[in-house]
């Protein structure tokens, strides 16, 4: 936030917050249910480039300034490694894992925000809680994405899709630096929708690449699967990540990776009234990752 800037009220923050915690913890059924008939990727890249273009015409109406070249670029960089990265290795994985299973390894957001952090140039050193919930939170991932024996025949590729998560997460977490570091627009609203059309479009080359256009081309959509859609639109990206990027200007990492450990909770419970089976061992890693992400996430409270 700018230091000539007014402090934001209590009410706009903690009204963020909750669209954070709880439109984001929906959406992963959301997208379960998108994808019933609806291909990942193309789908994914609509979603975004349509919530982008809303979103960027309405700034434009009220007089923002509109990105520069090197603004879009930077959008194009981060948006990418949120949106075709992170977002993309989510909706790639839940044609294969269960929506909560995968909300709980991307609650490891935080633990890849410390380790980016850490690596780079001049980086802040993690504290022993710190890497207490380091080893807490990997060690939770390790349990979800690890083979199944009683799982035998898709359990190697469930891992994969685990895996493919994993690194979804830490591309999230570096695009969320990144997007603290400057170059996007000033206008929160402006740099939010830049980046969503920028991994929007991102997405799209990706489906396009992958042979989706005929599947979507040739799709049946259900009732479901198109209004889970547009709940996506509206509420998941137009409303949550927009008090996503807002709040990564006005308030700390650490307290806005705190969406991680509320996210999980919100999708499993979901999940499980959508008829999603719980292993015991997600009560286990769940319960390492959220307290290595408390764990986490406390050091720089305050």
């Amino acid at each position: 936030m700018p230091p000539d800037a007014p402090a934001p009220s209590r009410f706009s923050v903690a009204a963020a917050f909750a669209g954070v915690w709880f439109i984001w913890g929906s959406t992963y059924l959301a997208i379960a249910w998108v994808l019933e008939t609806l291909p990942p990727f193309l789908t994914a890249g609509i979603r975004f480039l349509f919530a982008g273009s809303l979103l960027l015409a309405w700034c434009a109406l009220r007089g923002h300034a509109m990105p520069t070249r090197s603004q879009w670029g930077v959008a194009v960089l981060t948006g990418g490694l949120l949106f075709l990265g992170g977002n993309g290795g989510v909706v790639w994985a839940e044609q294969h894992l269960a929506s909560g299973l995968v909300a709980l390894i991307v609650a490891s957001v935080p633990a890849w925000m410390v380790l980016f952090e850490w690596l780079q140039p001049g980086g802040t050193r993690p504290t022993r809680l710190t890497v207490a919930g380091l080893i807490l939170g990997f060690a939770g991932v390790a349990i979800l994405v690890a083979p199944r024996a009683d799982d035998a025949p898709r359990s190697g590729f469930a891992a994969f899709a685990g895996l493919i998560v994993v690194g979804g997460s830490a591309c999230w977490a570096l695009g969320s630096i990144l997007s603290r570091r400057g170059g996007l627009p000033p206008s929160a609203l402006v740099g939010s929708a830049s980046q969503m059309i920028g991994g929007g479009a991102c997405l799209a080359v990706a489906g396009l690449s992958a042979g989706e256009l005929p599947v979507l081309a040739a799709a049946e959509v259900s009732a479901r699967s198109a209004v889970a859609l547009a709940y996506l639109v509206v509420a998941g990206s137009l409303i949550a990540f927009s008090c996503y990027a807002w709040l990564l200007r006005v308030s700390t990492a650490a307290k806005v990776s705190t969406y991680a450990y509320v996210n999980p909770v919100v999708a499993v419970a979901l999940g499980t009234l959508a008829g999603e089976a719980l292993h015991p061992r997600i009560f286990l890693a769940g319960a390492l990752i959220i307290a290595g992400v408390v764990a986490i996430t406390t050091r720089k409270r305050g």
